[in-house]
């Protein structure tokens, strides 16, 4: 090809970028999905802990389950450094010394 002569691009096709294959007329079998667990309010950490003071017919929004136990997480230990320095790494000399240095 000459320079500057452009390579004809292919037209996208999503099935190909993205190596998917696709068969039409077959579906897959999966596994029957099972009925999620009813929740109650009897079963709620608020409820059981007399904490809750709503009369509902179904479980609110702030819903836990009581197995959680609402631990909050342990906070990290505050421990004081152990003093490094007992002098200052640098200090002005004292009178007796300048006046050693100077004399």
């Amino acid at each position: 090809m000459p320079n500057g002569a452009l390579i004809p691009a292919r037209p996208f096709n999503p099935t190909r970028s993205l190596g998917v294959t696709l068969v039409q007329g077959k579906q897959t079998k999966r596994a029957p999905k099972r009925s999620p667990h009813k929740v109650s309010c009897e079963e709620c950490y608020f409820r059981v802990n007399l904490l809750c003071a709503l009369e509902l017919s179904e479980p609110c929004a702030t819903f836990r389950p009581n197995e959680a136990q609402l631990k909050p997480p342990q906070q990290l230990r505050f421990v004081f450094r152990q003093e490094r320095r007992t002098r200052a790494a640098w200090a002005f000399p004292s009178a007796q010394e300048q006046a050693a240095l100077h004399a």
